[in-house]
């Protein structure tokens, strides 16, 4: 593989990711692979919400939304934080913001039929 040095714009060999780093990136992507979890990342790359409003804003019992969030949480792609009563829910980061945006808009190019980018 190759990769394109910023700097100078010419080629170079691309490591290889480590195992750990292919397992990770494969849990993330197997916490995505269902629709309820990535309507959810979708909202959640956006801005903070509680599970109420994550269950309107998708037409998900609450109960559902809540089991989803939970497996988000511990496969590391959503982060939580207590305001009062009410717990609110996020997008770990800017990382995993970007791969959700890129998923969606890669779907929308195969959807759509916009011509790819290059």
């Amino acid at each position: 593989m190759y990769a394109r040095d910023n700097e100078s714009g010419a080629s170079r060999p691309q490591e290889q990711p480590t195992g750990a780093q292919v397992e990770a990136a494969v849990e993330a992507f197997r916490m995505l692979s269902d629709g309820t979890r990535l309507r959810l990342m979708w909202l959640l790359s956006a801005g903070e919400y509680d599970v109420t409003s994550l269950a309107a804003a998708i037409g998900v019992a609450r109960p559902s939304v809540s089991q989803h969030l939970a497996r988000l949480r511990m496969g590391g792609l959503v982060r939580s934080r207590r305001e009062g009563r009410r717990v609110l829910y996020r997008a770990r980061d800017v990382h995993v913001r970007t791969l959700i945006h890129e998923a969606l808009f890669h779907a929308d190019h195969e959807v759509s039929g916009i011509p790819r980018h290059d």
